[in-house]
């Protein structure tokens, strides 16, 4: 009997369980575009867009493969809102009653595919490097879930950088040498545009018609969209970028909003590389004496380290992940973040390269967006919510951790020691937005004092009970209370107004 194989369009890969099981003479692949996925979160246009073009070209590859296909377009009038309206209507075509799905990376979809009157299979899927059930094997009985220590085991497992049991150039992490501020570059290698071929335009026109109210600009989309496009952008970052990624990987500089960053990470969320394929040929480059192993070792724990890390957190957490919110924090989302009017100037410049690119590297995402919506009380499900709708690689397995328990601390320090929140030195020593904000880094109160440094203050002062004898905090309340009662009034009493006007809507 005909069974249904699901794909979904995060699911872009040859090695895909529910294919791997597939009988191509018997069983039907089922595809849909549907407008659920698109708008169950308000998702950039961009994003859209690549997962359609996406889908459509792995359709065609599987039909190269032999496969049978129910394909269902969005624009087509038949094709059901949902992706279970579309398993419903051609389990009734084909006489089907059992279905093989890989399981998604999203516990609304893995719920409404389990809700349906269909016999389901839900498939390990097993294209990361560390299996959910070898990430609980290793988090049993620790107190603290710490990234360094899986991410050490995963280079023993792996044998990734590692000289037998030792870890290649005597240490497990070159930070210290990757914590570097930019400088303009014309020379800086640019990163490989993918100009749209036909299908891809054709779904561009489709997007636009569809989700135009969306937040983001559609072109230009310059984005990979099939494996052979993300193989050519893995080989130009390993030959041009990766040697001078660790020296900048923490750095932020206006008008480059790339520097020397991959750009891989919607290439592998959809399936079209294999992180391991990846951390192998950066490994190859340091042996070969292409890139520095400072520059190698960065590159490969963000993902053996840390993709592999959040995604064992959200497997291990379930579907309540998404509703932590620790801290109690309730205010409303900024409207700056949504485009709206600010005066911080990396405020502004990391949403408008959101709005252009659906893209920002992780230090814009921590520790400017994130570091202000922790600081300003935001709700972390609505921060969650707006990673989740903006960025290009945001796939909920892997931004809710990032966002609730990394940068929020939503999850009370199951991921973080400490909450990520630093005031504007930070972001004047790792790039060069302050110097033409608005306000005044160096200034703590007045109206020219810089709202991180305001917030910064406050946060520790409100969370103080809970924060105060954590030992990666000690020297910061020591130094708040060092300074005299009557500025410490003043600073939390701007801090009380600033955290007002945000709650009244008005611009900062």
């Amino acid at each position: 009997m005909t069974r249904l194989i699901l794909v979904l369009g995060d699911q872009l890969s040859d090695t895909l369980a529910s294919l791997r099981a597939a009988d191509p003479a018997r069983d039907l692949v089922v595809m849909a575009e549907v407008m659920e996925e698109g708008t169950y979160v308000p998702h950039h246009p961009q994003k859209i867009a690549l997962v359609l073009a996406a889908i459509r070209k792995f359709a065609d590859h599987l039909r190269g493969r032999g496969f049978r296909l129910a394909y269902s377009r969005l624009d087509d009038p038949a094709t059901g809102p949902s992706i279970g309206a579309e398993l419903l209507r051609r389990a009734a075509e084909s006489g089907a009653a059992e279905v093989l799905v890989t399981a998604p990376g999203d516990w609304r979809l893995t719920a409404a595919l389990e809700a349906l009157p269909l016999r389901m299979h839900l498939l390990a899927d097993d294209r990361f490097i560390c299996p959910p059930a070898v990430f609980a094997d290793w988090a049993r009985g620790r107190r603290q879930l710490r990234m360094e220590w899986f991410y050490r085991e995963m280079r023993r497992r792996t044998g990734l950088l590692m000289e037998g049991d030792a870890p290649v150039g005597g240490r497990w992490n070159f930070d210290a040498e990757n914590r570097k501020p930019a400088r303009p570059d014309l020379l800086r290698p640019r990163p490989p545009r993918f100009p749209p071929d036909a299908e891809t335009e054709a779904v561009l026109d489709l997007v636009e018609s569809r989700f135009s109210a969306h937040f983001g600009r559609l072109r230009p989309f310059l984005w990979p969209t099939d494996r052979v496009q993300a193989l050519q952008a893995l080989d130009h970052f390993i030959a041009e970028s990766l040697p001078r990624f660790g020296d900048e990987q923490d750095a932020m500089l206006s008008g480059e909003p790339f520097l020397s960053h991959s750009l891989l990470s919607s290439s592998l969320n959809l399936g079209l590389l294999d992180p391991l394929e990846v951390c192998r040929r950066a490994e190859a480059a340091f042996q070969g004496g292409g890139a520095p192993l400072n520059a190698v070792e960065g590159f490969i724990r963000q993902i053996l380290g840390w993709r592999e890390y959040v995604r064992g957190l959200w497997a291990l957490n379930g579907p309540g992940y998404t509703a932590l919110n620790a801290l109690g924090h309730d205010a409303p989302l900024p409207a700056a973040y949504w485009g709206g009017p600010t005066r911080m100037a990396c405020l502004a410049d990391a949403v408008a390269q959101t709005r252009d690119l659906a893209y920002a590297h992780h230090i814009q995402r921590l520790m400017v967006t994130g570091n202000f919506g922790l600081l300003a009380g935001v709700d972390p499900a609505e921060v969650h919510e707006w990673y989740l709708s903006v960025y290009i690689d945001a796939f909920e397995w892997v931004e809710a951790p990032n966002t609730l328990g990394m940068s929020q601390f939503a999850d009370a320090g199951q991921m973080a020691s400490k909450p990520y929140v630093a005031s504007g030195a930070y972001i004047d020593r790792m790039s060069d937005y302050c110097g033409r904000c608005h306000y005044r880094v160096k200034e703590r109160t007045g109206d020219r004092a810089c709202p991180f440094n305001l917030l910064y203050w406050h946060f520790l002062d409100r969370h103080r009970d809970r924060f105060e004898r954590n030992p990666r905090m000690v020297q910061m309340y020591r130094t708040w209370d060092r300074m005299e009662p009557r500025h410490r009034e003043r600073v939390l009493a701007e801090a009380r107004n600033l955290l007002a006007a945000l709650k009244a809507g008005e611009a900062v």
